[in-house]
């Protein structure tokens, strides 16, 4: 695979987030051993991470932690932005709820 796009299945792309850890991890040569100890994880959870078997999000920012590569989250979700009109429509409020779309309109 050559990147994540909106055709892939859950497990593709969870397979692909799991062989991009895994190559974090041999660029820095840091042993599963050592990953699991420093996130606080079992080995067997950082092998089934790096194989995209069904990972929590909690496990997958522990190795992104320890592998110093926790700030590739805020590109992964960044803020949402707001739009000038839509924040004067607020009146500097943020959103609390989403409403349903009116039929018909």
């Amino acid at each position: 695979m050559t990147g994540i796009i909106s055709s892939n299945t859950n497990q593709e792309i969870m397979t692909e987030i799991g062989r991009r850890l895994r190559q974090y991890r041999l660029r820095q040569n840091i042993p599963i051993a050592e990953v699991a100890r420093h996130a606080g994880l079992s080995a067997p959870t950082v092998i089934n991470v790096e194989n995209g078997r069904n990972p929590r999000l909690g496990s997958i920012v522990r190795v992104l932690r320890v592998l110093g590569r926790l700030e590739a989250l805020d590109a992964f979700l960044p803020d949402p932005l707001v739009s000038p009109i839509q924040l004067a429509n607020l009146k500097g409020r943020g959103r609390q709820r989403a409403r349903r779309p009116v039929r018909g309109a």
